[in-house]
């Protein structure tokens, strides 16, 4: 069983993000002070009672040296996530904007994970300092709560590569020893910095104003989908459209890869380009069937089809969840299909959700390849990814995560139905929030919210997102009766 010592070095580095957070709720003071919108002092309450709790952690549980037990990493990182999500509550609540804790955590939790779902049917109503809140919340955890972490503080009692690989089971981390992975962790928040700051100056240079720039770029480079508005994106001309369908597209490719890219490190590109192939066919594939049934079934011009197509796919395949147009009025294969790409999601080390197309990629090399196998029973064919073989015990891990996560979309989508929401709401649901896609079907689809869930619905929604974006496995880990046994 955990010692004294093992939790105190578990809750420790929960002061950390908690200190984070509580700077990041102060930045939403500019917004609330500038419109006298009378958030002000709600949104500092909770920023000093969120700093102050983590400066409490810091000082009260002193600096232990590193435990190497992977299950207090395991512990950590899911305790950071629904502690951080708890505390991005407070905004919510102290305003006033949400009347239950069902709803401030299903929000908060959205925006942390990068969903994108929202309980808000108007989002306009909102004051500006809660809009730049949810905003902000997405572009933190796009990028990812730990991995900030680890690119900022040198040190925190654990094994910085078993966090890593604890949070971001789906980067392609194969090889990486602690040292290489501190360097690239920061390589890619640079990545991260970079992109943010050229799309709000693209978008400003489109005609969007400022407060629209910052927000929309901080809610899509994080492929995280909120908006300021009630209808999403749609309001936007074509040009700002297709720049937001960008910065979605570049959130979704591998941030090593990009900073290979920006370095030109072209040795290093090579071994991820089998990935990036893979999610480049796929998003052209499924952006000519979306234009061709817009143009011949709904009726729309070519040159609406295409942005609608292009914009709406990009944002599907990468689990962003910004929305162009009402998509419960598409064609059902088209929704379908929508369905299926979110579960892909985009590349390993992105900021997307869903399986990960590298994992997609392995599991159809590894049917074709017994399919060939059962041929030529005596011909050596292994899986291969950018040339070369792939381990066995990876294609197991991919297969155990994919029968995992397809099991986990299940049972959700059974006790989705179970709280009261109906079928077709329920299977929305489920693939937008384990997928981190956001929008549903139904009442939850296309500009719609999960406001009408019941609030059971609305907790069991909260937990898929958190098993989604930790891959499930770093959360069920803690359920095992091995995990709590001494060791």
């Amino acid at each position: 069983m955990l010692n004294i010592n093992d939790w105190k070095v578990a809750i420790r580095p929960l002061g950390i993000p908690l200190i984070g957070e509580g700077l990041a709720m102060l930045a939403c003071l500019i917004p609330a002070v500038a419109n006298h919108d009378g958030t002000g002092i709600p949104i500092l309450l909770s920023a000093s009672l969120t700093v102050l709790v983590g400066a409490l952690l810091l000082w009260l549980l002193p600096h232990r040296t590193t435990v190497a037990d992977n299950r207090v990493s395991y512990l950590t990182v899911t305790l950071i996530w629904v502690v951080m999500s708890f505390f991005g509550t407070l905004p919510f609540l102290t305003t006033g904007c949400c009347h239950s804790l069902a709803d401030a955590f299903f929000e908060s939790m959205s925006g942390l994970t990068s969903t994108g779902a929202t309980v808000f049917s108007n989002v306009e109503r909102l004051p500006s300092s809660l809009l730049l809140w949810r905003s902000l919340s997405e572009w933190l955890g796009g990028f990812g709560i730990i991995l900030l972490v680890l690119a900022i503080v040198p040190s925190l009692g654990l094994n910085k590569y078993s966090l890593y690989t604890a949070e971001a089971s789906g980067a392609d981390n194969t090889g990486k020893t602690t040292s290489s992975m501190r360097s690239m962790v920061r390589q890619t928040l640079v990545v991260y910095l970079l992109l943010t700051l050229v799309f709000v100056v693209l978008l400003c240079l489109s005609g969007m104003s400022l407060w629209e720039s910052v927000n929309l770029t901080f809610s899509n480079i994080s492929t995280g989908g909120f908006s300021v508005y009630a209808d999403s994106i749609a309001r936007f001309s074509p040009l700002q459209q297709y720049i937001l369908a960008a910065s979605m597209f570049v959130g979704g490719i591998n941030f090593a890869l990009l900073f290979n890219l920006l370095t030109f490190r072209w040795r290093s590109i090579r071994y991820k380009l089998d990935q990036f192939g893979f999610y480049v066919t796929l998003l052209l594939l499924s952006v000519s069937f979306t234009v061709a049934v817009l143009h011949w079934h709904h009726g729309y011009d070519w040159a609406e089809s295409l942005r609608f197509g292009v914009v709406q796919t990009t944002s599907v395949l990468t689990t962003t969840g910004s929305v162009v147009d009402d998509t419960n009025l598409w064609w059902t294969p088209v929704l379908f299909l929508f369905l299926i790409l979110t579960v892909c999601g985009g590349m390993a080390g992105s900021t997307t959700g869903g399986l990960k197309i590298m994992r997609v990629l392995i599991l159809f090399r590894s049917v074709f390849n017994t399919l060939v196998n059962r041929l030529h029973p005596h011909a050596f064919n292994p899986v291969r990814l950018n040339g070369k073989p792939v381990s066995e015990s990876m294609i197991s891990n991919v297969m155990v995560i994919f029968i995992v996560y397809v099991g986990t979309m299940l049972a959700g989508l059974l006790l989705l139905m179970v709280c009261g929401v109906d079928a077709t709401e329920s299977i929305g649901a489920v693939f937008g929030c384990i997928t981190s896609y956001g929008p549903g079907l139904g009442s939850c689809g296309g500009f719609g919210s999960y406001a009408a869930f019941p609030m059971a619905a609305k907790w069991l929604c909260s937990v898929l997102m958190l098993l989604g974006r930790l891959e499930c496995l770093t959360v069920y880990i803690l359920f095992l009766p091995g995990f709590w046994r001494s060791k």
